[in-house]
């Protein structure tokens, strides 16, 4: 026993230790334990502070191009892909 440390000392740093590890055995074992309840309990609840989805949106637009729009088109994807 070091001479400059007291028993209270050491006995104080023994309980600190000890209680670390068993928090993190308790941990670990929650933790795997715990995880396939998880998944479950995710996959049947939404997040709440998500807003719900709405299953109808709006109808999709679209234009008809011409061919030149068509070409003018596939020239600049053409050089966004060569990038």
């Amino acid at each position: 026993m070091p001479e400059h440390v007291s028993v209270y000392q050491l006995l104080g740093m023994t309980f600190l230790v000890m209680v670390t590890v068993a928090w993190a055995i308790g941990l670990a074992l929650m933790l795997r334990h715990g995880r396939g309840e998880a998944a479950l309990w995710r996959a049947t609840h939404p997040l709440p502070a998500l807003p719900h989805r709405r299953r109808i949106g709006p109808q999709r637009e679209s234009v008809e191009l011409t061919p030149a729009e068509e070409d003018a088109f596939a020239g600049l994807a053409s050089r966004v892909i060569e990038r």
